[in-house]
């Protein structure tokens, strides 16, 4: 199976939105009515200022293509590039990169019939290396984090190369970073697992 990606745009409206309304990404995906126009936001080429993140957020749909040779879209993932001075635990601090650029990624498969067919991890590989060659020949750092509550993410982040940095309480958010580090063919990578709120 070949998965290609590319830039969330109008044409791919539908699809996320029906996505965003699955309970399986309900779970753990922020569904407000904010982050949703900030996906719109971004469609539009950002015309409009943007509460989340200082429409820092890009947006990106992954494709597998069919056994009839079709690219079926089948998952989202949003990348921030995080910067000195910007508000993040001391966590991430302590690992942004100082040789390149450096990337949070928020990921989910949203067509459930991809289940099950060894997508998670090979999807992040694919991507990481997709966006190095055709989006940041500089990032050589990138975080991601899952909830307490989704033991599946842990396994999909480790074997997609990304390895457990340590815990950080930030606002109300609990969580422990692994990283993905890419310094010349070396990959090393960090993730985050939230906790429940309360326990900050």
């Amino acid at each position: 199976m070949i998965i290609s990606f590319e830039k969330a745009s109008s044409k791919h409206k539908e699809e996320i939105f029906i996505w965003l309304e699955e309970p399986h990404v309900k779970e753990f995906w922020d569904n407000s009515q904010e982050y949703k126009d900030d996906i719109l936001n971004f469609m539009t080429g950002r015309k409009d200022p943007s509460h989340d993140c200082n429409s820092l957020y890009t947006y990106w749909v992954g494709f597998a293509s069919s056994e009839s040779g079709c690219d079926m879209p089948y998952c989202l993932i949003m990348t921030l590039q995080e910067k000195e001075g910007y508000d993040m635990p001391v966590l991430k601090k302590d690992h942004i990169s100082s040789t390149g650029t450096t990337y949070s990624i928020d990921y989910m498969i949203g067509d459930k019939n991809y289940f099950g067919n060894g997508l998670g991890a090979k999807t992040l590989e694919v991507f990481i290396g997709f966006f190095r060659e055709q989006y940041d020949q500089s990032a050589d750092t990138f975080f991601i984090d899952r909830d307490v509550t989704n033991p599946r993410a842990k396994h999909v982040y480790e074997k997609a190369g990304f390895q457990y940095v340590g815990g950080f309480c930030y606002g109300r958010r609990w969580g422990f970073c692994w990283s993905k580090n890419s310094f010349f063919s070396e990959t090393v990578a960090f993730y985050a697992q939230d906790h429940p709120r309360n326990n900050c």
